[in-house]
């Protein structure tokens, strides 16, 4: 198609774009709508400069950057699901991660699971986290020499590492390259937290040694049987971001996991947990509006000696 073909097309993007920066009826609406059924619609980063805005389970991304589906020492993977968006200081992050574990032999590669939306904000299915473009899933199983096609990138599974009846790691899957893996992760001043089964973390504080500074980004939770979920700190002097308060003194062995372990009180009933209402717009951060609004334009370049002529009626 040439360019003085989609000048029409052009020219009601502009027009719908520009009807986003005014008021409307829809936006009363918005108070009711889902926010994650607003911030899931979008299938490109909002134009704006990179922001992590909020926190982790309650804002947004603007300009985010998708990483790549493959590079030297990573492959993403469920690329259907569109969720390999990041604030750029993740991207670059991850990428680095990946160059030097694969350039030291620990690991030959990294399996890149979720990062965040285009938009990050609350997703239409799984995660509470993953807003702000600040999070990433890295399985706990190694990428092969060669490249998945499209179809195993939606079909291979992650590997669990854990045995649930025994309480211990899968002696079978786990080893100590597992290990390193997570502790060269902890390794760079940008991570905030990586988080593990229990079972994971019980397994790295018996094995630790004596260098068991790394154990206190590790925190145990719930899941993460089969990847670890790395949270990177509020980029240097965004005050649009929320950082989560930080870990406990201390390795995280001692009381903090071995609550994990412990069975309820005879006689305890399970409360069942109210189901929360979900985020609405109105509930994230006031920057987050224009992030879901702002609509993507893309103009065509036309060549200098021949520009678009408008139409005269004669």
């Amino acid at each position: 198609m040439n360019s003085k073909a989609l000048y029409p097309q052009t020219m009601i993007a502009l027009v719908v774009g520009s009807l986003l920066t005014f008021p409307s009826p829809a936006r009363a609406a918005e108070g009711a709508v889902p926010a994650k059924q607003l911030f899931g619609y979008h299938s490109t980063a909002a134009p704006l400069a990179a922001a992590a805005i909020g926190s982790y389970a309650r804002g947004c991304l603007a300009g985010g950057q998708p990483i790549a589906t493959e590079g030297p020492g990573w492959q993403a993977m469920r690329l259907s699901r569109n969720r390999n968006w990041g604030h750029p200081d993740l991207v670059a992050y991850l990428k680095t991660f990946a160059r030097d574990v694969r350039a030291a032999g620990e690991w030959n590669g990294l399996l890149i699971g979720d990062l965040s939306q285009p938009r990050g904000g609350p997703m239409l299915s799984g995660h509470a986290s993953h807003q702000i473009g600040l999070d990433a899933d890295i399985w706990l199983n190694e990428m092969p020499e060669r490249i998945y096609t499209k179809k195993e990138r939606e079909t291979v599974s992650a590997v669990s590492v854990v045995n649930f009846q025994t309480k211990e790691v899968d002696r079978k899957v786990w080893t100590e390259r597992h290990a390193t893996l997570i502790k060269r992760a902890t390794s760079y001043p940008s991570v905030a937290r990586i988080f593990v089964n229990p079972i994971i973390k019980k397994e790295l504080c018996r094995t630790a040694g004596s260098d068991r500074r790394y154990l206190r980004k590790v925190r145990p939770w719930a899941g993460h049987h089969y990847h670890m979920h790395i949270r990177l700190k509020c980029p240097k002097g965004a005050a649009s971001c929320k950082d989560q308060a930080a870990p406990p003194a201390g390795d995280g062995c001692g009381e903090d996991l071995a609550r994990w372990f412990r069975p309820p009180p005879p006689g305890r009933k399970t409360k069942k947990r109210a189901l929360r209402p979900p985020l609405t717009l109105a509930r994230l951060p006031v920057m987050c509006a224009r992030v879901v609004r702002e609509a993507t334009v893309t103009l065509p370049v036309f060549p200098p000696s021949n520009p678009p002529r408008p139409r005269v009626r004669p």
